[in-house]
């Protein structure tokens, strides 16, 4: 039987110009997939054939798995306890194992043997065509349409095949079979049973290499395109900084008689550009991705990483665009929530904002509305910084003397003490899951108390919207805690 085995690797390996380690691998398989027919349940058997007489032997085996985690696999896996009791010094991840009776090795374990060595074949090839491919460096997959599938696509480039999927195409575009197309790679999956590249024709890095590819400027390093946001076949914002102050950025993406940004429009089913300059400065990059739009002012609000924009009435509709799509593009461009808002809005917004201020200033430093409203004109908007503030600089305000300035940044540091204090007993309110619930902060604890909500239930009971209101935190955090404050539930 042994010497079989040896003769059957040998033959294979000259027939299929393989290595003997591929053969005997294939072989293993095939007397492994044999041997799993003899059980009811689906376990993991593993082969081992010694390579230079031919001899082999069979292993049921289980997984080692953490207690915590508990069996997702009865039949192949075991729970790290019990494996120590067998083997002490076994680790997570190890296998448990025990010799079980081969299999005989007869005809049909060579034929099968066989058809694995065959796909083990193809699938090397496939492999190899593949990383040929990929190892030329390219982003920007030019090819055929060959068919389609239920899932898009198949785009053909010599021996490659990829996928464009029907949600990364083009709104509107009509591809047929045997149109030249191109697409960014968008993922690379050699599990696929199917073509192993994803294509995308929608996304923002598409746009971008189709202009490095127009503008020879970006590939000697002196212009850079520095982001870009789309609405995939109407209208795209890109961003773009010179590194040589000799080159105009804008125009030189644009070309001669926009030759340059016409032939990326024309690759992108004629989705409008707009070229915009990127500005260290996050206010003046705004007011450049809104263009053409213009800005009256502009508030920045760093802690909520959002800037209230204020246009003129006739400028409005531009900033705002159609559906509010220049805004959008605009903030995805920038990475800043923008609120675009007329001088009335604003006007309001910042009455309402002082009258917080000012009913703040006359409950906590005990002043009447005179002096609340001479520390908001001078500029102060919190507490702290009534207390923290320079002393020098307070004393520059004409209508405070020195007493008065020690006796309002006394008050001042009394009260964040009383609050604070008040902070931390009800953080103690809150309950130990709560607390420990992974992103949660001290601050946010505090809050939550605030709005009665003192266990981890009361967190995964509140909306996204609620919790947004409640905290003050974005709608994309407040949606993860409170999925992670349900987890429980499921589990």
């Amino acid at each position: 039987m042994s010497r079989e085995v040896l003769m059957l690797a040998d033959a294979l390996a000259r027939e299929k110009n393989v290595e003997r380690d591929i053969v005997f691998e294939a072989l293993e398989m095939a007397l492994a997939s044999a041997s799993k027919k003899r059980y009811d349940e689906d376990v993991d058997i593993r082969v081992a054939i010694d390579r230079n007489t031919g001899e082999y032997e069979t292993y049921r085996r289980w997984l080692v798995v953490p207690d915590e985690a508990g069996l997702q696999e009865p039949d192949k896996e075991i729970l790290s306890f019990e494996a120590k009791e067998q083997i002490a010094d076994i680790e997570i991840g190890d296998f448990i194992e025990e010799q079980v009776e081969s299999v005989a090795f007869g005809r049909i374990g060579a034929q099968t043997a066989k058809q694995v060595i065959l796909q083990r074949i193809r699938d090397a090839e496939r492999e190899q065509i593949l990383n040929d491919y990929l190892e030329r460096g390219e982003n920007v997959m030019t090819g055929t349409v060959k068919r389609a599938d239920k899932n898009g696509l198949i785009i053909e480039s010599g021996r490659v095949e990829a996928l464009l999927r029907r949600d990364q195409m083009i709104p509107k575009e009509n591809l047929r079979s045997g149109d030249r197309v191109r697409g960014f790679i968008l993922k690379v999956d050699r599990e696929a049973r199917g073509p192993q590249i994803e294509l995308s024709r929608t996304a923002p890095d598409f746009l971008i290499k189709l202009f490095e590819n127009e503008v020879p400027e970006m590939e000697q390093g002196l212009l850079e395109i520095k982001g870009a946001a789309r609405d995939p076949g109407i209208r795209a914002k890109i961003a773009v900084v010179a590194h040589d102050k000799r080159i105009d950025p804008i125009g030189t993406c644009v070309g001669v008689r926009g030759t340059r940004v016409t032939a990326v429009r024309n690759e992108v089913a004629g989705e409008a550009v707009d070229i915009v300059l990127w500005s260290e400065d996050p206010a003046q990059f705004v007011i450049g991705a809104l263009a053409p739009a213009q800005v009256q002012s502009i508030m920045v609000d760093e802690e909520k990483h959002a800037m209230d924009v204020v246009v003129d009435e006739e400028n409005l509709a531009i900033a705002i665009g159609r559906s509010g799509q220049n805004v959008r593009l605009a903030s995805e461009l920038t990475g800043w929530h923008i609120n675009i808002m007329t001088p009335e809005e604003s006007a309001q917004k910042t009455e309402e904002e002082s009258e917080k201020v000012r009913a703040l200033f006359m409950e906590k430093l005990d002043v009447d509305q005179e002096v609340a409203d001479i520390l908001i004109e001078e500029g102060f908007n919190s507490l702290e910084e009534v207390a923290y503030v320079p002393l020098s600089e307070m004393l520059e305000i004409d209508a405070f003397d020195e007493d008065t300035v020690n006796e309002l940044r006394t008050r001042a540091r009394d009260s964040l003490l009383t609050m604070e204090l008040a902070k931390e007993e009800r953080v103690e309110e809150v309950s130990q899951d709560l607390r420990s619930l992974e992103g949660m902060t001290t601050n946010l604890v505090a809050k939550l108390a605030e709005g009665n909500v003192h266990t981890r239930d009361d967190l995964a009971e509140l909306a996204v919207d609620e919790l947004v209101e409640m905290t003050g935190i974005n709608e994309e955090d407040a949606k993860a805690l409170i999925m992670k404050a349900r987890a429980h539930w499921f589990n």
